[in-house]
């Protein structure tokens, strides 16, 4: 029985069909502009970028993710597809590197996610935190995870010797 004040942190798992093949063309063209200087980055904590924004043509692998995310928002939310929209940004977390506690309730957000490209073993997990209830997902590469916009949210410290990749998003109205 849940005590006053507490709550169940809605969110959603789900696994993308052909995510192998797909997160390895994501890796291979992600890795070859990841360094391109005219790249947006923001969110610099502890020595690196959390966000970096690649325009969807320039990474055109990661369109059946996209695809797939907006399915998967459409069920979370019971809304149709149509009419919903995606915005995306990259986050590298290479070893030692953590992304420390926030929301993504700022403007009009429906729901956020997050989606595994490649997935280190011991290389941090999701923590999503709601009232006094606190929920830990063990991420793993081809799976999304769907939340509110409103639940904290962070990854604790990626203690593997390689970098991880996800992809953060955030879904809203046209």
């Amino acid at each position: 029985m849940m005590k006053p004040g507490e709550y169940r942190i809605h969110y959603q798992v789900t696994e993308l069909p052909d995510a192998e093949c797909i997160n390895k063309a994501i890796l291979e063209q992600y890795h070859a502009l990841r360094d391109d200087p005219t790249l947006k980055r923001s969110h610099y904590f502890a020595g690196r970028y959390e966000n970096i924004y690649v325009p969807e043509q320039r990474l055109p692998s990661l369109e059946p993710v996209l695809r797939a995310a907006v399915k998967g928002a459409a069920s979370f939310l019971q809304r149709p597809e149509q009419g919903l929209s995606v915005g995306f940004w990259m986050n590298e977390m290479g070893p030692g590197h953590v992304t420390l506690p926030h929301t993504h309730d700022d403007d009009d957000e429906l729901l956020s996610a997050v989606y595994y490209v490649s997935v280190p073993g011991d290389s941090g997990e999701l923590i999503l935190r709601q009232g006094g209830t606190c929920t830990t997902v063990t991420p793993w590469e081809g799976v999304f995870v769907f939340f509110a916009p409103d639940v904290v949210h962070e990854v604790s410290e990626n203690k593997s010797n390689e970098t991880r990749l996800s992809i953060g998003m955030n879904f809203g109205v046209r």
